[in-house]
């Protein structure tokens, strides 16, 4: 089957066929490094994380790009406030991306782009603008002149003219700075000096970048004048995005991109979560809560929605989320706790046909994470079954040589969605008990029975089950124990 994505820019699916065989050219619009990242930033960097990892399983070379934006008026704005500098606030809060990110299990960038290492690339774009007569310069700033480039509006699907008719004459009425502009609709390529604020020398004068120069700039340094997918959220289609395709393709001529995808906003009563509505909640205050998610199951929450949609932050999402974790976790650990019981010796060798057949199917199909999730619950509820079973009676319903192929391609396919357990993450979301804990409470129990202390055993078997822990005392004189979700 072939892979199919949904493109922006053509408004339909198409099988996706990279410019060179076998290599992806991958562009990511970036943070702007200004305050800690919040579940819409979470949403967006999981889901092109998980575009990433799929390309590279489905055997694609990917040349992944993200950018950060590092000159902005919330920067310095946030730099004033502290007494800081834009460097300082900068500096920081790229570095707290990374932490979150990390947390998440998104991978690394090929290359993380600045833009005030990109000042070259941005000056030798807009001089090109310049002389092709798509740019004019104005008292220092440099602005693009919109209206010159006859295909502006192609991704978003506006209208100079209806937007002009909508705006009543109203736009840039009230903007000094809209004064300097040939037409209301043309945005600033480059921004002259202003008092107390960080400036480069340029043919235009002391200043600094637009921001959607920035990116277009870092696009071209980066991976090339035309590249496969650029990538984002679905608020930057215009006119973030749109302004890139016409400050690119003014100059070279080419498509910009190929495949244009955008995620689906994350939503909380309603409304667009952002810094701006003051609705958000950063990752960080999410996961570090007392009765926060685990960092894998506010990955799962985002993959539970294909990415396209928007998505509800809820409390009951969450909680739900959580759950599905705890599930797919006990899936994944199941190998390392029962393997060696069941005489495994080749893990990792062998994979269900059916399963990867079905997961690739629905990947396929524009990246149907929902689709893929339903395929990794199916194992690990098998396994998780399998797993009381063993614990129960001793033995497996299911061959044992079965149960590795199916614990296998649970580990295999869940990979491909970033989502990883280890051993020592064993305790519960509920309860937070880790393996050692509970055989240290049973090895205390089973001190105090042989004291004939049965109160304080019946104390710690209660305690064990307030944290999700069923007992088992098996006629040998061994208890064994069980997760329950």
């Amino acid at each position: 089957m072939a892979l199919t994505l949904y493109n922006t820019l053509t408004r339909r699916e198409e099988p996706f066929e990279p410019l060179e065989p076998g290599l992806v050219r991958m562009y990511c619009c970036g943070v702007t490094v200004y305050d800690y990242c919040h579940l819409g930033h979470a949403r967006s960097y999981i889901v092109w994380d998980t575009v990433r990892r799929y390309l590279l399983w489905r055997g694609f070379m990917v040349r992944y790009v993200q950018n950060f934006t590092d000159i902005d008026d919330k920067i310095l704005n946030r730099a004033r406030q502290e007494g800081s500098s834009m460097q300082e606030v900068a500096d920081r809060y790229t570095q707290t991306y990374f932490e979150d990110m990390q947390r998440l299990n998104v991978l690394e960038a090929d290359h993380y782009p600045r833009a005030t290492h990109t000042l070259d690339g941005i000056k030798r774009l807009i001089g090109e603008l310049e002389q092709k007569g798509y740019a004019y310069p104005a008292a220092g700033d440099v602005y693009y002149s919109v209206r010159r480039f006859p295909e502006y509006g192609k991704l978003s699907g506006r209208r100079l003219d209806d937007m002009q008719a909508g705006a009543s004459g109203r736009v840039g009425a009230e903007d000094p700075e809209d004064q300097k502009k040939q037409d209301p609709f043309d945005f600033a390529l480059w921004k002259a000096a202003k008092e107390g604020e960080p400036a480069w020398e340029s043919p235009w004068g002391a200043g600094r970048p637009g921001w959607h120069i920035e990116c277009s700039a870092m696009v071209r340094d980066g991976l090339g004048e035309s590249i496969d997918i650029h990538v984002g959220g679905a608020d930057l289609i215009f006119p973030h995005h749109e302004n890139e395709i016409a400050q690119s393709e003014a100059v070279t001529g080419k498509p910009l991109a190929r495949y244009w995808l955008h995620n689906g906003m994350v939503n909380v009563g309603g409304e667009k979560m952002s810094k701006s509505l003051g609705n958000f909640t950063t990752i960080r205050q999410l996961l570090d809560a007392p009765n926060g998610p685990e960092p894998m199951a506010l990955r799962l929450f985002v993959l539970t929605a294909q990415y396209r949609k928007p998505i509800d932050f809820t409390g009951e999402a969450l909680a739900a989320a959580q759950n599905g974790w705890n599930t797919l976790k006990e899936g994944l650990l199941f190998g390392g706790e029962y393997g060696k019981q069941l005489g495994w010796e080749n893990a990792g060798e062998s994979l269900v046909a059916e399963q990867v057949e079905r997961f690739q199917a629905a990947m396929d199909g524009d990246f149907n994470t929902p689709g893929a999730l339903a395929v990794l619950f199916e194992l690990a509820k098998e396994l998780r079954r399998e797993g009381n079973i063993l614990v129960h009676e001793g033995k497996t319903q299911t061959p044992p040589a079965v149960l590795e192929q199916q614990w296998n391609t649970l580990v295999r396919l869940a990979q491909v969605l970033g989502l990883e357990a280890q051993p020592e993450e064993q305790a519960s979301g509920a309860g937070g008990i880790s393996d050692a804990e509970i055989e240290a409470l049973i090895e205390q129990r089973q001190a105090a029975r042989k004291a004939k202390n049965f109160a304080e055993a019946d104390r710690i078997r209660n305690e064990l089950q307030t944290l999700g822990i069923t007992l088992i005392d098996g006629a040998s004189g061994v208890t064994r124990w069980v997760r329950n979700n």
